[in-house]
């Protein structure tokens, strides 16, 4: 079940470095109660709001690579309801140029096991903030 899960969470990753909205729209489950919160932002609810706003992010990122850390699954309700946690180690740049950023976020995602096939229900992610200690 874990692999299973963990296979949807990373096609998740595939579809915003590749810029597939359809695939994005397929791993969603369409419900007005869906919520996905972006780094810095407030959620947008809905699962047609969810789409636009992961296709504005795709259509903007000239170059978005994520290397996933920390991945951790977890199950309940009889093992319907899936929380996949990770660090994202995101790497991006503006298109025709070699110039790269680098950032972390970690994330929380809720799936549902719908149909024999797990789709996202709810997504969070917050920027990782670095705090270097101070010397003597």
């Amino acid at each position: 079940m874990s692999t299973d899960i963990l296979a949807v969470h990373r096609s998740f990753y595939e579809a915003v470095e590749s810029g597939d909205v359809d695939l994005m729209a397929a791993l969603w489950v369409d419900r007005a109660d869906t919520s996905c919160a972006h780094p810095g932002t407030v959620a947008v609810r809905g699962t047609p709001a969810i789409l636009r706003s992961w296709t504005m992010v795709m259509a903007q990122a000239g170059y978005l690579q994520f290397f996933l850390t920390d991945v951790h699954a977890a199950f309940a309700a009889d093992g319907a309801v899936g929380v996949v946690s990770c660090t994202e180690n995101i790497l991006s740049g503006l298109e025709n140029t070699t110039n790269f950023v680098g950032g972390r976020v970690a994330s929380t995602s809720v799936l549902v096991l719908r149909n024999r096939r797990w789709q996202f229900h709810s997504r969070h992610a917050s920027p990782v903030i670095d705090f270097e200690e101070e010397g003597d």
